[in-house]
């Protein structure tokens, strides 16, 4: 049996990756009690016809099944049970404006007198545990409604307990730093192709912009370092039963020297990874580069316009 275990803050898109997973074939249960999780197992595994079962277990529950969740998920690893804790959260300030604009109540103010805003700082103290131990954090701040069923699906409906997924991700910090990085990386520090009028449009995918920081000697040692500290310790976090690795790239506005490095790193990767999952937040893209096809991407295009980022 596989399971998933979908928590995280309320308004984070928890519903979304349950019917994800529910449409590829799991038996879901939504606010499921954490403490008739060890029996549900037991049943669906007596029965014979589920393989793939998905609950979500979050702050609606009974304070006290939360806290004993953490030993409940013990007992299931002793009983070789596999599974994986998937994690949603989301900017506090985001949340606040979806619930404002979709004027529901949240979980936590039923029956209390707490703020929206209490509540939501509330709710993220009560799941601090969960957190901890998750196999997977997503942040779901900038992702739409397709992003994220994406997400669930290429990373955690197809993902196998031996082997590491790897996420590289190009951003902007102007827009901050993903809440879901395990490790990032600043190269704001390397030339900056924005200064130059002529390729301020384009992006690090684009020919020109791949030209021009291939020109600068100190970019090619960056990308070796961080290649080598990558190679030298992602084999330890994967003996050490880790199951996704996500790893931030960031510049000013993350159009350029952010999305550049990633293509380069995910290149030189994919050959050993087998295949590693590409994300540039600003750029809306996100993709697979498979060993078969880790070849640079490049945009030949010379006519790309883009919005005035750096």
């Amino acid at each position: 049996m596989q399971l998933v275990i979908i928590s995280g803050r309320s308004g984070s898109g928890k519903s979304i990756a349950l019917q994800a997973l529910e449409d590829l074939g799991y038996y879901a249960i939504d606010n499921l009690p954490a403490m008739l999780l060890g029996s549900l197992v037991d049943e669906l595994r007596d029965q014979g016809d589920r393989a793939h079962l998905a609950v979500s277990i979050d702050a609606r529950n009974l304070p006290g099944a939360l806290e004993r969740l953490p030993s409940l998920l013990e007992e299931l690893r002793q009983r070789k049970i596999d599974f994986q804790v998937i994690y949603l959260t989301t900017d506090a300030r985001i949340l606040l404006e979806r619930y404002s604009a979709t004027r529901r109540r949240h979980p936590l103010t039923r029956d209390s007198e707490m703020t929206l805003e209490e509540a939501i700082n509330k709710e993220e103290e009560t799941l601090e545990d969960i957190r901890d131990l998750a196999d997977l954090l997503i942040d779901t701040s900038r992702l739409s409604v397709h992003d994220l069923r994406r997400r669930i699906t290429d990373q955690v409906a197809h993902q196998r307990r031996d082997k590491l997924t790897l996420t590289l991700e190009s951003f902007g910090y102007k827009r901050g730093v993903p809440l879901d990085a395990d490790l990032v990386f600043d190269v704001r520090c390397l030339p900056n192709p924005y200064w130059d009028p002529t390729l301020r449009q384009f992006t690090g995918r684009d020919a020109n912009i791949v030209a021009f920081l291939s020109s600068y000697p100190i970019v090619d040692a960056m990308a070796d370092d961080i290649l080598a500290w990558l190679e030298r310790w992602l084999p330890a976090y994967q003996n050490s039963q880790r199951s996704y690795m996500t790893i931030a790239i960031g510049c000013t506005g993350g159009q350029h020297r952010s999305v550049y490095m990633v293509e380069k790193l995910a290149e030189k990767l994919a050959p050993s990874m087998g295949e590693v999952q590409l994300r540039h937040r600003e750029l809306g893209l996100h993709y697979t580069l498979s060993e078969q096809l880790a070849a640079p991407i490049v945009n030949t295009s010379t006519s790309n316009e883009r919005p005035e980022t750096s």
